[in-house]
């Protein structure tokens, strides 16, 4: 079994290679190709931890990864480099501090890549995800600023650092790696083992800032209705006639029918009233019916003819003379993370850390105060209704949160069983096989 690092030359036409120009000059970022057995598990798509990486990667890179944590050694040691590494990033204090030192659009970076199952990571994918964690505080900041007048310098503003230069810095604290999966594909991945502890510290990180409270009196848990919903939507549209007007969506009458048999009561919009959300029909649909609406046509329970009506298909009808599957709850909730991941990038982010810090009761104001960073704006809705109507509501809708009100810390929430089998279970990756989404 072969151990040595290989150090592939590409072409420049492929572009692969890296370089920025910065007030420093050109910084190149090398790509490197893992060896032997490394490069197999990342063809497979297998999970490494950091110890395996680094025992691919070359002596140039261990050395800049055992700079970066200060490490006594021989640096001539490939070896010597390896454990002196492993032994800095295990140790609690150092791994701390250099979560304590990242600066926010760094932090939300990391948040992008910690809770996904995919393995592996395109140079261009992790640009794109870099640019997205800056939500132009920079500019905001300049703005807030009364006007000066300008003086000559001879000196020039520092400019953030280039999403290439931030890869860079990743691979240098030994949080990225580089190396290849088929022939010209060059992919990323982030140890596992180093996931597990992100995940962990900034749980505890998070969960300090948070209010926890006891029980309230009164609380609302939807667990079970929404899948009983799907059943009087489908009732209903196989019952009577219901008629589509010119845009697709349903005449009044009808939307104020079905509405008045669900589970969970929810007010038609105002007329003329200006509406902003997600999903084919939200201007005229509420919200939790809106993603209803929207999963039944997805999963073919329904469809709007050409000729203005709408009817029940064949998978529908076999819905509504059946129980609800088991996995129900779970397919509605991956359609909910596809139709919305679009507006909230993170919500798979979101979602997790929502799973993660409230295992028992907690205050909405403390979660927003942790979790309104990570969330960029999007149009019309700002990060505070991201969070509360277009995340924590729409838990509340799939049965995955309780929402009630505290007498002295207002409204609190709690996962439920239901939703923390169901993200579990994602976590773990089960059952992915048999839950496409059309």
């Amino acid at each position: 079994m072969c151990f040595s690092p290989i150090l592939l030359q590409p072409s420049p036409s492929l572009g692969y290679e890296m370089s920025e120009i910065s007030n420093n000059g050109t910084k190149t970022l090398a790509i490197e190709a893992a060896a032997c057995e490394g490069a197999v598990r990342w063809r497979k798509g297998r999970a490494m931890n950091l110890s395996d990486m680094l025992s691919y990667a070359d002596i140039g890179q261990l050395s800049k990864i055992a700079g970066a944590y200060r490490c006594e050694c021989n640096g001539n040691s490939k070896n010597e480099l390896i454990q002196s590494i492993l032994s800095q990033v295990n140790r609690h204090d150092v791994f701390e501090n250099q979560i304590s030192s990242m600066k926010l659009e760094d932090l939300r970076f990391l948040n992008s890549l910690l809770f996904e199952s995919r393995q592996s990571y395109s140079l261009e994918d992790l640009v794109a995800r870099v640019q997205q964690s800056r939500f132009g505080e920079e500019k905001k900041e300049a703005a807030d600023e009364p006007v000066k007048k300008p003086k000559k310098s001879k000196k020039k503003a520092a400019l953030p650092p280039s999403p290439r230069e931030i890869i860079v810095q990743f691979k240098h604290q030994g949080w990225l790696f580089n190396g290849f999966s088929g022939p010209g594909r060059y992919l990323f991945q982030i140890p596992s083992d180093l996931k597990t502890r992100f995940r962990e510290t900034l749980r505890r990180r998070f969960a300090e800032q948070l209010q926890y409270t006891d029980e309230p009196h009164m609380y609302r848990d939807e667990q079970g209705l929404i899948q009983e919903d799907i059943k009087q939507l489908l009732h209903y549209v196989y019952h009577n006639e219901v008629q589509l007007i010119t845009d697709g969506s349903m005449y009044k009458r009808s939307l104020q029918q079905m509405l008045d048999r669900m589970g969970v009561r929810e007010e038609l919009p105002s007329k003329g009233a200006w509406r902003f959300g997600y999903g084919r029909h939200f201007n005229h649909y509420p919200d939790r019916f809106s993603l209803l609406y929207d999963y039944c046509c997805s999963a073919k329970y329904i469809s709007e003819q050409p000729d203005g009506w709408l009817v029940v298909e064949d998978a529908g009808k076999e819905r509504l003379e059946k129980p609800a599957e088991a996995d129900e709850q779970e397919l509605v909730y991956r359609y909910w993370l596809k139709l919305y991941k679009g507006p909230v990038a993170n919500l798979l982010s979101l979602v997790h850390w929502i799973h993660a810090l409230a295992p028992d009761w907690v205050s909405v104001a403390s979660l927003r105060e942790v979790l309104v960073p990570f969330i960029k704006t999007y149009y019309y809705d700002d990060a505070n209704a991201i969070l509360e109507a277009r995340v924590l509501k729409m838990m509340v809708h799939l049965g995955l949160l309780r929402i009630g009100e505290h007498p002295e810390h207002g409204t609190v929430v709690r996962m439920t069983k239901a939703g923390n089998a169901v993200i579990d279970r994602m976590a773990r990756g089960k059952d992915s096989a048999g839950l496409a989404l059309h």
